[in-house]
């Protein structure tokens, strides 16, 4: 059974930093790439970042290029976003995924299996 499941979400202040993972299991995810997407309330989900398969080629969304680095270890089927200078806009559930054809990245539709999402929440 392909399991995602993240951690590291909490509650930090502005300008705060937070660390999140993500480990799969139940699949051979190093041939997937691997993105985070958030979802705040009453809004749509939106892409933050993504990884290549390869951990070659990183994208990020505008607001988040020089604040969210994401990084993988193949090894450990894990992927990370190091999120820093938060800011209160920043507060959503944060979801991992997977996409198998390393396809459409920033396009959630694209992936293939979800996280349950952890939520971050920073307070001003």
């Amino acid at each position: 059974q392909v399991q995602l499941v993240e951690s590291g979400g909490g509650l930090v202040q502005a300008g705060g930093s937070l660390r999140l993972s993500c480990a799969a299991s139940g699949g051979t995810f190093s041939s997937a790439a691997r993105g985070w997407f958030r979802e705040a309330p009453g809004k749509e989900r939106e892409f933050v970042a993504t990884i290549t398969r390869s951990g070659g080629s990183t994208y990020y969304a505008d607001s988040m290029k020089g604040r969210f680095t994401i990084s993988r270890d193949n090894a450990k089927n894990t992927v990370y976003l190091q999120m820093n200078s938060l800011k209160p806009e920043d507060t959503a559930v944060y979801y991992c995924a997977a996409n198998l054809r390393d396809l459409r990245l920033a396009d959630a539709r694209a992936y293939d299996y979800w996280g349950q999402g952890t939520q971050v929440t920073v307070s001003s």
